[in-house]
């Protein structure tokens, strides 16, 4: 049986452990890089280095950044009455993309998950209430994803601010545009049911 050259091999094995790669793809991209230039790989490496020596979270909201406090939490021209709660960095570009809200982040870097080992004091709960009792935070917006371990964070955090005065509200789950509802599981229906709005 064939074998790759050691360290081709030990390249397909790397890229193999990243997210949605599999051995075939690893294999792929493997070969991508050592066919192209040597410029051009180089390149790809050095970007890799720059990103994991540079790359860190923001001290106020923990989402991505490569200083100290993120571009959000930098600009004067957000509303800083709104904190919008979500599990990770990648939940913050998703909202943003939608270009319909303006207010604040707090990245909670993960969701409660017991059996795997995730408690409260594991996520940036505790810096959530401090952010909302110090400053002028009218509404704390719950942005998790819509499932056991995000509906369990979500009445966990909403328990922990019942005694401030805040407004807390939840994103409104529901079908997907051009989703047919024979299709749509019961949670996602019960979901859009209680995300319903009057129509004027």
């Amino acid at each position: 049986m064939y074998k790759l050259p050691e360290k081709l091999g030990k390249l397909v094995n790397s890229l193999s452990k990243l997210p949605s790669i599999g051995p075939k793809s690893a294999q792929r991209l493997a070969f991508y890089i050592v066919k192209s230039s040597g410029d051009e790989a180089l390149d790809i490496a050095e970007s890799i280095r720059e990103a994991v020596e540079n790359i860190r979270h923001c001290d106020i909201c923990a989402n991505i950044t490569d200083r100290d406090k993120c571009d959000i939490c930098s600009s004067e021209k957000r509303d800083k009455r709104t904190i919008c709660v979500v599990e990770n960095p990648q939940d913050v570009i998703s909202i943003e993309s939608s270009e319909n809200y303006n207010g604040m982040y707090h990245v909670l870097l993960g969701s409660l998950s017991p059996l795997d080992g995730i408690e409260p004091e594991d996520l940036r709960i505790k810096q959530l209430t401090e952010r909302v009792g110090s400053e002028d935070v009218e509404e704390v917006i719950l942005a998790l994803d819509p499932n056991v371990e995000g509906e369990a964070t979500a009445a966990y955090i909403r328990e922990e601010l019942k005694d401030m005065q805040v407004k807390v509200t939840q994103l409104a789950y529901g079908i997907p545009m051009g989703g047919n509802l024979e299709y749509a599981d019961g949670v996602t229906l019960g979901k859009a049911l209680e995300g319903r709005k009057e129509l004027k």
